[in-house]
């Protein structure tokens, strides 16, 4: 439990003017919006080079112009990419544990203090990591002990943000605001991979050593700036008022049998609904839709993140029309998945505002995504036109759902009217929704570097197979919308065309 109020931002003593009433509550909006977006950016930045120097650190591959060096043990050898698949999980498996812990603890700590904890702590021990190749390291005990800690302090990230922006902005266009927001996994993807492949040619430590040092110094400007709540600027709590209001009609409605919320309010005991403290993880559990769109970012996150983690490196090993690319090439060409994640967020955040139905835009887009998917495993080789664009549209709709989940639906779930609007089981309802998807996460590329010895069709079976079981979680929740909205009349389209 808070007993205290949390300091303000020293950035915002030493410069008085970007205090109220000099600067607005959009000001300060859009200020919160673009540091979150910043700090998580160098998160996924940070996270992005394993996936860069798996090339490296994996048998090198022989052709005609290339003769290899055997890669960098441990990690070489005829299980190679076993090795590499376990050092994913290492991260990874620390990294849900620690979403979870972080998200209780997010809800009662000071959100600013945390979250740059988790940037300096990451920062520290990806530069560490890369000291493996200066020092030449060659134990792979030293390696995964990095990487599990260094997921504990990366799974704090991802709830601290979430409700920092759920504490600024209200449940109107949250859907897109928070689409155009969520694209930093993607943009700090990218940014990650253009400076791990850029310096990987002169050694693959400086692929770690500078992306550690960029989320230090992001770290550092979010301490001094990043401002957690409106209240703490003496302005209104326009989020949790917003949360409220909506409370009183969702009252009335629940005289209708036909309401959406009646049919699980039911479901909760009452001390759910105390606002007045922060929420119990077992409670947050039992909250609608808590538990289905946890459940189905398990497997989108699985394919998600194998595509992370996996991607470069099965570009590398894959000849586009007829051509090996090089280690440096390969990482770039990533880049696009990454680009057509950034559209897929924001398209599926923009629809599912537009339609209002969460459920039905995420099992739309994965739905779709098996297609795009078979296509580009079976066409994505013919030639580098082709390659690009299914990789994009790929990346659009495997990233469209997994962007939505984690932020819409999350921040929708966490200040629902059932528990009338207490911002403080934000952090906690994030923390389950997107821990459960980083055991996927976690998952997915062990699997990828096992399963990969048998052949890449294997891999992408094990993809297609995990999209249908995310689907497969979110058909109640799609039926439900799907009758609540032609019940109240809002899909007009519907009602003419049925007559």
């Amino acid at each position: 439990m808070q007993s205290n109020i949390p300091a303000l931002a020293p950035g915002l003593n030493l410069f008085p003017t970007l205090k109220p009433p000099h600067k607005t509550l959009t000001f300060h909006q859009i200020s919160a919006l673009l540091i979150t977006f910043v700090a998580y950016a160098s998160f996924h930045a940070s996270r992005k080079p394993p996936s860069i120097v798996k090339s490296v650190l994996s048998p090198e591959i022989q052709t005609n112009s290339t003769s290899g060096d055997g890669g960098w043990p441990p990690f070489n050898g005829p299980h190679g990419t076993h090795r590499l698949g376990e050092l994913d999980l290492a991260f990874l498996s620390s990294y849900s544990i620690g979403m979870f812990i972080s998200g209780h603890a997010g809800d009662r700590l000071d959100l600013r203090s945390f979250l740059v904890t988790g940037m300096l702590g990451s920062g520290i021990l990806t530069i560490i990591f890369g000291l493996g190749d200066w020092f030449n390291v060659h134990k792979l005990g030293f390696f995964l002990g990095v990487q599990i800690v260094c997921g504990l302090f990366q799974s704090i990230g991802w709830p601290c943000v979430v409700a920092v922006v759920g504490n600024w902005f209200g449940k109107e266009k949250r859907g897109l605001i928070m689409g155009f927001w969520n694209s930093q996994t993607s943009v700090g993807n990218i940014v990650g991979s253009v400076v791990s492949s850029a310096v990987l040619e002169f050694g693959w430590g400086w692929s770690f050593v500078l992306p550690g040092i960029l989320i230090i110094i992001i770290g550092i400007f979010v301490f001094l700036f990043l401002v957690v709540s409106p209240e703490d600027l003496g302005f209104e709590a326009l989020g949790q008022e917003i949360e409220m209001s909506a409370q009183i009609e969702s009252n009335k409605s629940l005289e209708n049998p036909e309401k959406v919320e009646s049919d699980d309010a039911g479901l909760l005991p009452s001390d759910i609904s105390d606002s007045s403290g922060a929420i119990g993880f077992l409670e947050a559990w039992r909250l609608p839709g808590v538990a289905p769109f946890a459940f189905c970012l398990f497997f989108s996150k699985l394919v998600a993140y194998t595509f992370l983690y996996w991607l470069p490196f099965y570009i590398r090993h894959t000849a586009v029309a007829g051509v090996h690319l090089s280690d440096k090439s390969a990482g770039i060409l990533s880049i696009i998945f990454d680009v057509g994640g950034v559209l897929g967020g924001i398209l599926a955040g923009y629809i599912s505002d537009k339609i209002e139905a969460r459920a039905v835009t995420s099992i739309t887009f994965l739905l779709l995504s098996i297609p795009a998917l078979l296509l580009y495993r079976v066409f994505g080789s013919i030639s580098m036109y082709t390659n690009i664009g299914l990789m994009f549209l790929s990346g659009l709709l495997v990233n469209g759902p997994y962007s939505l989940i984690t932020t819409a639906v999350s921040a929708d779930l966490g200040t629902q009217n059932l528990i009338k609007g207490n911002s403080r089981a934000l952090a906690t309802v994030t923390a389950i929704i997107d821990g459960t998807g980083s055991v996927g996460a976690a998952l997915g590329p062990l699997l990828a570097g096992y399963i990969s010895t048998r052949g890449w069709n294997s891999v992408f079976f094990m993809l297609i197979l995990a999209i249908f079981l995310a689907s497969l979680f979110l058909i109640r929740l799609a039926k439900t919308e799907i009758k609540g909205k032609l019940n109240e009349g809002k899909w007009r389209w519907y009602s003419v065309t049925a007559q």
